[in-house]
């Protein structure tokens, strides 16, 4: 059976005496992926970086990477002994040095590699800074500081590279733009990388797996699809925002009945029995526009995406139902008119709790 190349066994991840996540397991297969973790501030997240790269003992589970225990209650190898890098959130860049010279730092660090795959010119190329290289941290913006830091930490060519909210101090009209081209040097590279981020549209882009921690517990673990569309909890629903839950009751192996809406048809996700009363998770996409419908609720909000709108509908029994329509469609509905829903309603799978 073949090793996972990073792997967490049940650990507790504790700072200054308070556990902030318990017993958490998880793994990265391959070298080379990436994967995100999502929670709101201050749920421990960064403490779990911290963890990894040796920064906090654990006092129960282990830590592995590449084949070597890292941590366990027995056992902890030194942050420099680890090779791995972790980029903090905040401006952690050498206030005396140029932006030049604190990249060339972490090329310091590694300069024994024999396997150099990229180059000083190539980081800086594909995160656009350098027009700040002969600058100060003082004399650059926090996003220029960030991507500084993330080059530090790219060069080092890690075995593990940590990175905490790397792009939270980006314009946002620059953000996808960094991210497309962090995804390409990680890919290039080959780095096994932890991303902690707030950002659930980051997190689906950058990872092949997501984890969401909520309440001081990993709560779900998997691909960044699935997490979306069959998220295991109501705290993960929530904690997404992607959608509302309604209720319904099972009417057959295929169908369920909401009292607003009618009779829904889909495939359900997990089987419940004949007459069973349920929370079904209605998502944006979920249901379809047709001014043509006999089924018609008020629109109450109506929100411009640029390639799309999302309007809110009320229901006679006052559920706020989310409907995504492309931004190109001919009539566009106002806060008080009426909104067709088509039918018969079916969603490809069925959500419940």
């Amino acid at each position: 059976m073949t090793k996972n190349f990073f792997e967490i066994k049940d650990v507790d991840f504790n700072i200054g005496g308070k556990t902030k996540v318990k017993n958490v397991s998880f793994s990265i297969k391959n070298e080379g992926e990436v994967i995100c973790l999502l929670g709101p501030s201050g749920i421990g997240k960064t403490t779990i970086l911290r963890t990894i790269a040796g920064l906090e003992k654990i006092e129960k589970g282990s830590i592995e990477l590449n084949n070597k225990m890292l941590s366990s209650k027995k056992i902890n190898v030194e942050p420099e002994n680890r090779n791995i890098s972790l980029s903090f959130q905040e401006n952690s860049l050498f206030p005396h040095y140029t932006v030049e010279k604190n990249i060339l730092l972490g090329s310091e660090r590694n300069k024994e590699k024999k396997d150099k795959k990229i180059s000083l010119e190539e980081i800086v190329d594909l995160l656009d800074i350098s027009n700040i290289l002969d600058k100060y941290p003082h004399q650059i913006s926090a996003g220029e500081a960030q991507r500084a830091s993330l080059a530090r930490s790219l060069i080092t060519q890690p075995d593990l590279l940590l990175l905490d909210e790397p792009l939270s101090n980006v314009d946002q009209s620059f953000k996808e733009e960094i991210q497309v081209r962090l995804k390409k040097i990680l890919n290039k590279l080959k780095i096994t990388t932890i991303i902690v981020t707030h950002d659930s549209y980051e997190a689906f882009y950058l990872g092949s797996k997501c984890g969401i921690i909520l309440n001081q517990e990993l709560k779900q673990y998997d691909d960044p699809y699935k997490v979306y569309h069959f998220p295991n909890s109501v705290e993960v629903v929530n904690f997404l925002n992607r959608g509302i839950l309604i209720p319904a009751k099972v009417t057959g192996k295929n169908t369920l009945e909401n009292g607003d809406l009618g009779i829904i048809e889909g495939n359900f996700i997990k089987q419940y029995p004949e007459g069973a009363n349920v929370q079904l998770l209605l998502q944006p996409e979920d249901l379809e526009h047709d001014d043509k419908s006999n089924l018609k609720l008020e629109v109450v909000d109506r929100k411009f995406r640029g390639t799309n709108f999302i309007y809110t509908l009320k229901t006679p029994s006052n559920n706020l139902i989310p409907v995504f329509v492309h931004s190109h469609h001919i009539h566009q509905h106002e806060i008080d008119e009426k909104f067709g829903i088509k039918r018969p309603i079916y969603i490809d799978h069925i959500v419940c709790f």
